[in-house]
């Protein structure tokens, strides 16, 4: 019998919670937001939120419609495998591995600054911790990550709403502003930084539940979670911005922004009570950690899924089980192996772990996330009608998705064009471009793989996107005690 991921065990309100818990809308708001406002000066920030949400919903639209009828836990290998040709897809499956690493390992740095600055201590002693911690959930069943990330998600959500309320309840100018939703604040000098830095924010929503699909209850459940997720999101980010600039005016909320002293986004909700700053600062720091478990549970999918079809080695797919892997320990042990290494070197290096190593591996991470879904858009306007199925609508298989790569492209060049400003480099620095070509190398790696691959395994090259298993070849959770 073929080796599988546990099929009927995932619902679909537990797909959008990791995608949400990926996202991770404490992150957003008390590093997102802020940090958005102070480095760009944008103030219509959440039009922005909106805009960017809704090019990366008609995105989404394609990406999902190919990953409920592939089934494929590798989500983008698999999609850009049958749309594009294997080729693609082994060089998407590297990088979508890569991306994913960058942004998880990112916010070791994240939370080993957030407890040293809390608690003391050195950052990469509580980085390890929250490895240790990643690591030990990574390996345990599905359903005990989704509860723990259910919960902290509901936190999560309460202390955003309890800022919006806090924020409108007390506008800075006595009246609530909606200078944050005028088209005009748009066309300004930084809105490339601003459109890179929400594309980051959503990153995790609009791709994660992709890579659960083979668990999944219910296969339609795919395109519900990914694009709701993307608009709910979005919404919710584009109100939190909008509330912080009226709660402190949006012609000084950049400036306010970035002064350390003013305390954003913290310094809002004490207006409601101190205890709810208190509450916010320990609901981040689990927000960190589930953001992180989030990631991790996708990479070990990306790895066991190739591992499964040999394009990675076969070792890392094997289980305790003969048919039915409840938690992909192959892949989840070689994704906080390559986390320690990661973070030991940050360690030793002395790098800062906020402006070099959360700001670098995160901005990488996203920028590859999104060519991972221009091309997956295209794959889907490509896609055989194999692929499709008998009721290919024109609006998810070929409308949208030609929107969402016009909108795409332009989101895409924006970010190249302005990582200097998400990474906060100096002005005619070259080292922001390190990370297009370091995502094009990587690329071109995995084609030349693919290829080593043909030449010589021609029988694992025929099987690449193809290694899922067959409806009835793994059983059903519910049916195991039977």
């Amino acid at each position: 019998m073929q080796v599988g991921l546990a099929r009927r065990t995932l619902t679909p309100f537990g797909l959008w919670v990791f995608g949400a818990a990926a996202s991770a809308p404490m992150v957003v708001l008390s590093g997102g937001v802020v940090g958005t406002y102070a480095t760009t000066q944008v103030t219509a920030l959440p039009l922005t939120f909106v805009v960017v949400a809704g090019t990366v919903a008609l995105l989404a639209v394609g990406y999902a419609a190919m990953a409920r009828q592939l089934g494929h836990p590798a989500a983008y290998y698999g999609i850009l495998a049958h749309g594009l040709g294997r080729g693609w897809g082994v060089s998407g499956g590297v990088v979508a591995v890569v991306a994913y690493n960058a942004i998880q390992i990112s916010q070791y740095g994240l939370f080993g600054a957030a407890m040293a600055a809390h608690v003391g201590g050195t950052w990469w002693v509580w980085a390890g911790v929250a490895l240790v911690v990643v690591g030990v959930l990574g390996v345990r069943a599905i359903v005990l990550s989704t509860r723990f990330l259910a919960v902290v998600l509901a936190l999560s959500l309460l202390i955003v709403a309890v800022f919006v309320v806090a924020g409108l309840g007390q506008p800075a100018d006595g009246a609530v502003s909606w200078d944050g939703f005028h088209a005009s604040g748009l066309v300004v000098s930084g809105i490339g930084g601003a459109v890179a830095f929400c594309t980051a924010g959503l990153a995790g929503s609009f791709d994660t539940p992709g890579s659960f699909v083979e668990e999944a209850v219910d296969r339609r459940s795919v395109g519900r979670a990914t694009i709701g997720g993307v608009l709910v999101l979005g919404g919710v980010y584009a109100v939190a911005a909008f509330a912080m600039g009226v709660a402190v005016g949006p012609d000084v909320v950049g400036a306010v922004s970035a002064d350390p002293a003013s305390g954003l986004p913290f310094s809002v909700l004490a207006r409601l009570g101190g205890w709810w700053t208190a509450l916010a600062n320990v609901v981040l720091i689990f927000a960190i950690v589930t953001s992180m478990l989030a990631f991790h549970s996708v990479i070990a999918r990306y790895v066991f899924a190739m591992a499964r079809e040999r394009v990675l080695p076969a070792g890392l797919a094997r289980s305790s089980s003969a048919t039915r892997v409840s938690a992909p320990r192959g892949g989840s042990l070689m994704q906080t192996a390559v986390a320690a290494v990661v973070v030991g070197v940050f360690a030793v290096s002395g790098a800062d772990p906020m402006a070099v190593m959360f700001t670098w591996l995160s901005a990488l991470g996203a920028m590859g996330l999104l060519c991972l879904l221009l091309a997956a858009s295209v794959a889907a306007m490509t896609a055989p009608a194999s692929v499709r199925g008998p009721r290919a609508g024109a609006w998810e298989w070929r409308l949208a998705p030609a929107l969402g790569v016009l909108g795409g492209s332009v989101v895409l060049a924006l970010m190249v064009g302005n990582a200097g400003s998400l990474l906060g480099a100096a002005p005619g620095s070259l080292y922001p471009f390190l990370l297009p070509v370091i995502l094009l190398a990587v690329a071109v790696g995995g084609g030349l793989w693919a290829g080593h691959l043909r030449q010589v395994r021609p029988e694992v090259y025929a099987g690449i996107g193809r290694g899922t298993p067959k409806r009835h070849a793994v059983p059903d959770a519910m049916n195991l005690s039977i």
